[in-house]
């Protein structure tokens, strides 16, 4: 299902830029128009790539995997200073702790101050910038920016591929855009319920349990003349799930494959 958003909140995702430092592999690129369409995201800004038409090349595209329009409008300029220059709250994306540099926070309460910036300030822009992906952000790009920000990763191994930690950065962007805009978190069937997951009346529900002392009755599972409690506890077991029509009526074919099985033998 499509999900409509309301002006408002098209523009503040509008207004929230992914910028990769230094890009060498295209796969990556790829894999980046990816991540962030699927988060409702568009604007991929590249620094001096390795190579000037990254957006074209074959493994760009084949990891784009739909995102082809995201990695056709991606925007390439050669410094970080001009990727930033629209941005007024730029996060830069480490797994290094920095004894100098802007404040850290964790990616998640990047999202939170993001998400705050776009809706107090109408002409804000937020920025998430990732390094190379061999070595990261230097300190100077990271002078260029408001905040440091981390992913809680192993410590033993915090090393995530960059295509990754875009992808982990629009989803905490994302999630909090979406909760601001109280916008549903889980897929919806659009008002139109599948009619067999409809809670079954009580009368099918007697019927089936009927049918279904009847089939463990057939197969020698209850004994008529020595009951016990088997059948209250049965009612209660199903009585506590709460059946589908659906599932009443696969339970009843269960019981009358049951029932045929005993007779033949």
């Amino acid at each position: 299902m499509t999900q409509t958003f309301s002006p408002e909140t098209a523009d503040a995702f509008a207004r929230v830029r992914f910028i990769m430092v230094h890009p060498s592999h295209p796969g990556n690129v790829g894999a980046a128009a990816r991540a962030i369409k699927t988060m409702g995201f568009h604007d991929l800004c590249l620094v001096a790539p390795r190579f000037p038409d990254v957006a074209a090349l074959p493994e760009a595209q084949s990891l784009a995997s739909g995102a082809a329009d995201v990695l056709a409008a991606v925007t390439i300029v050669p410094s970080l200073a001009q990727a930033l220059a629209p941005i007024t709250l730029a996060f830069a994306l480490t797994a290094r702790a920095r004894v100098l540099g802007p404040p850290a926070c964790d990616i998640r309460e990047a999202a939170q101050l993001g998400c705050a910036h776009l809706h107090e300030q109408a002409a804000g822009r937020v920025a998430v910038v990732l390094g190379t992906e061999r070595s990261g952000l230097t300190n100077e790009d990271i002078a260029l920016c408001q905040r440091v920000c981390h992913i809680p990763a192993n410590p033993e191994y915090s090393s995530l591929n960059v295509a990754q930690a875009l992808q982990l950065s629009a989803w905490e962007m994302r999630y909090a855009l979406a909760s601001a805009a109280a916008l549903p978190l889980l897929p919806s069937t659009a008002g139109h319920p599948v009619a067999g997951n409809r809670p079954a009346a009580n009368e099918k529900i007697q019927a089936f349990m009927d049918h279904w002392e009847q089939a463990i009755t057939e197969v020698g599972f209850l004994d008529p003349l020595h009951p016990k409690k088997l059948m209250p506890r049965m009612r209660h077991m199903f009585g506590r799930n709460g059946l589908s029509e659906d599932e009443v009526d696969m339970m009843r074919g269960l019981c009358t494959a049951m029932i045929k099985t005993a007779r033949k033998r």
